[in-house]
């Protein structure tokens, strides 16, 4: 049989830079696999298991607006997983602008989900009262917890410095600001002193074979920092993180597919419920995949959920499990249809 006419569900495989890192991507693009193969020295402390993640829903006010329905997709899609995730990550951007109602709509929906649920908070959620109804229904937005052998901890990446103000801006105005994809007023996100001083402390005791999952809105490496595919801080971040073994970083925003590598820290990003964003002007950096453009004429296209399989060697098997799987064209006779 023809490599053409292979399944669209057929597994592709190739080795990564110096074996650290093997993608196995299925030949319907969008489910993309990253194994980082982390040659952890903490072998049999990890006790295999699963999590998911789901991001970016950007829920308007509207009654019965599409977003609502591809978020219940999502959780519908996770419930489903065969077997069951420990728990879900949220990657942030549960609301578009930040009010009460979109705010309760999203966790009514995600409180459909039949095992915990773990979140940390998008700027689209934050910049209208400052974080206030996003607390009062999901709790603190920065964390840590130990499971099977790991340390997770959760941040918020989205601070800015207060531009508001001085320049006498209206809770509506500042979060309308912030909404912007492009907007050049707030500066660049970041966590800030005081979360960097909670993150060293945090990690201070625990030993450098420790495996580390690091959550995030925001990439915690310079991508593209005109849209705010960036977190300001990060190198602060990967320094305090600098001890361990290995890392590894989730992170949403972005709506995207899209892998790094620095150092120690693994990084991966979460597609979206809502829509997908393009790629910005750059190279990727190794190995340089993308998801194919989303057909624009299938609402759901390119947006979907994720679910990691970590290893007792703390490998991670990262699947993007695509609410469709249009994003690669079918291959027939060396054509693309």
């Amino acid at each position: 049989m023809s490599e053409v006419n292979k399944s669209r569900r057929d597994f592709l495989a190739f080795s990564g830079k110096a074996g650290m890192a093997t993608l196995v991507a299925q030949a319907a693009g969008i489910n993309l696999g990253i194994v980082d193969v982390v040659k952890a020295e903490s072998s049999g402390k990890v006790d295999p298991f699963r999590f998911a993640i789901i991001s970016d829903s950007h829920l308007y006010s509207h009654e019965n607006h599409k977003f609502d329905q591809q978020l219940v997709d999502a959780v519908n899609m996770v419930n489903a997983m065969t077997p069951q995730p420990d728990f879900v990550l949220y990657g942030g951007d549960v609301a578009q602008s930040g009010t009460e109602d979109q705010l309760v709509k999203g966790q009514k929906i995600l409180s459909q989900l039949k095992v915990p649920l773990k979140i940390i908070p998008g700027e689209h959620d934050w910049y209208l009262d400052m974080g206030e109804a996003w607390r009062g229904l999901f709790g603190d937005e920065t964390w840590s917890f130990d499971h099977k052998g790991v340390h997770f901890i959760g941040m918020n990446s989205i601070l800015v410095r207060d531009f508001w103000t001085e320049a006498g801006l209206s809770p509506k105005e500042r979060m309308t600001v912030m909404e912007m994809l492009e907007s050049p007023i707030p500066g660049p996100w970041g966590v800030h002193e005081k979360q960097l001083e909670w993150l060293a402390k945090d990690v201070k005791d625990l030993a450098p074979s420790t495996p580390i999952v690091i959550f995030t809105h925001s990439p915690l490496w310079d991508y593209y920092p005109r849209w705010n595919f960036q977190t300001s801080d990060a190198p602060e971040i990967r320094e305090i993180l600098s001890k361990f073994d290995n890392v590894m970083s989730y992170h949403g925003h972005v709506h995207q597919t899209l892998y790094n590598k620095i150092g120690n820290m693994s990084s991966v990003a979460a597609m979206s419920t809502s829509w997908p964003w393009p790629y910005p002007p750059v190279d990727l950096a190794y190995p340089e995949t993308q998801m194919n453009r989303a057909d624009p004429s299938i609402a759901t296209d390119g947006q979907g959920t994720q679910v990691i399989d970590l290893s007792g060697e703390f490998e991670g098997l990262v699947q993007y499990k695509p609410f469709e799987d249009s994003l690669t064209p079918f291959m027939q006779d060396g054509f693309k249809v």
